[in-house]
């Protein structure tokens, strides 16, 4: 059995992929991904995820500036388990609510230690890119993210206040050096 391992956005995890998202709308998330319209067009998908264009922030409002951005899959075999993206920079809104990295894992997967690899997989990448220190949000109710990111030395920097527009977020930096 092979190792799990972070590769680029590819045709032939198109099947888990879509298992997976649908995963995640059974929680509530990533609703405005259709799995029709994936199916359909998972090459122009792939394309804009390769090309640093997430769908996975979608919706956001028109004044939220883009940023570059690097997906990676994590997959083992033929699975995909979980996403990590790198922001190659950090703008207003990645200050406060998103960060330079965001992983996911699968719904299935989680509780069996993906989380972990995939930080520490990703870490790496980020140092690659030119990212020294790496700024981490997230939920102050996600306990397994909290878990992972002090696992992989995520120093606690603050927590930002829910408002009217935006929900409460913690604050991590990790060293990527």
């Amino acid at each position: 059995m092979s190792a799990s391992k972070l590769v680029k956005p590819a045709m032939e995890y198109k099947e888990s992929y879509l298992e997976a998202l649908k995963e995640f709308h059974a929680e509530g998330r990533y609703d405005f991904l259709k799995v029709d319209e994936l199916s359909e067009n998972f090459p122009a998908f792939l394309e804009d995820l390769n090309e640093g264009r997430s769908h996975l922030h979608n919706p956001f409002a028109d004044w939220v500036e883009p940023v570059p951005e690097t997906n990676l899959w994590m997959v083992k075999e033929n699975m995909f388990i979980g996403s990590f993206i790198i922001r190659h920079r950090l703008n207003w809104h990645l200050e406060k609510l998103g960060g330079h990295i965001n992983f996911t894992i699968r719904p299935t997967m989680r509780g069996k230690g993906f989380g972990k690899k995939l930080l520490q997989k990703g870490i790496p990448f980020a140092c690659y890119l030119g990212i020294d220190r790496a700024l981490l949000t997230t939920s102050p109710d996600n306990e397994a993210a909290i878990r992972t990111i002090e696992f992989c030395g995520g120093e606690f920097a603050d927590e930002t206040p829910s408002t009217e527009q935006f929900p409460a977020r913690k604050r991590y930096w990790l060293d990527c050096s």
